[in-house]
């Protein structure tokens, strides 16, 4: 069964998905891969206003919402997260979660990580860029910490607009990051 909520951020509209293992999504309204990871014959349960008698798992990821927002820097390791992907996806997905709040990572450092967790003599960045724009579960799963070489603010699914104020919402100099060209 997938559970459903809608939250309120200061960023816009955010759709959570849960089910009985974890929270299995987290996209902002209009984001490039919006639900992408559930299946679209899903029969779930959409929970509004309710939450506390049918989904602890929503209630809790909305309190870290909640406290994510205010500043008080929860860690991911906190909710039961459950993303649906490749073995390759899910090494650089768990990888993100260890970049600490208001640190940046490339990448090609997390490129280097993914080699090294997965026995393997080196990695291309472009392919961890790719799991890292199909990351199904945004802002706990912390892509916008990642950067390109030098710098350099790559895509985000959610809008270079929500990266940066993300980045600056954690402390982050912004100012120092260089905007792709148009």
């Amino acid at each position: 069964m997938y559970y459903f909520a809608r939250y309120r951020s200061p960023l816009g509209n955010l759709l959570l998905a849960g089910d009985d293992t974890g929270i299995v999504g987290l996209w902002f309204e209009g984001a490039k891969y919006f639900g992408s990871t559930i299946p679209r014959d899903v029969t779930g349960s959409w929970i509004q206003d309710d939450l506390i008698d049918k989904s602890s798992l929503l209630r809790d990821c909305i309190k870290w919402l909640d406290d994510y927002f205010a500043g008080k820097k929860p860690r991911p390791s906190s909710l039961p997260l459950a993303p649906t992907g490749s073995d390759f996806r899910q090494v650089v997905w768990k990888i993100l979660t260890e970049i600490p709040y208001g640190e940046l990572a490339t990448y090609g450092q997390i490129a280097k990580e993914a080699a090294r967790r997965m026995g393997k003599e080196r990695m291309s960045a472009q392919a961890v860029g790719g799991a890292v724009g199909h990351n199904p579960i945004t802002i706990i799963i912390p892509c916008h910490r990642v950067v390109g070489a030098g710098g350099n603010l790559t895509g985000y699914a959610s809008g270079l607009e929500r990266k940066i104020k993300l980045l600056e919402h954690e402390g982050i100099d912004t100012g120092r990051l260089f905007l792709p060209k148009k």
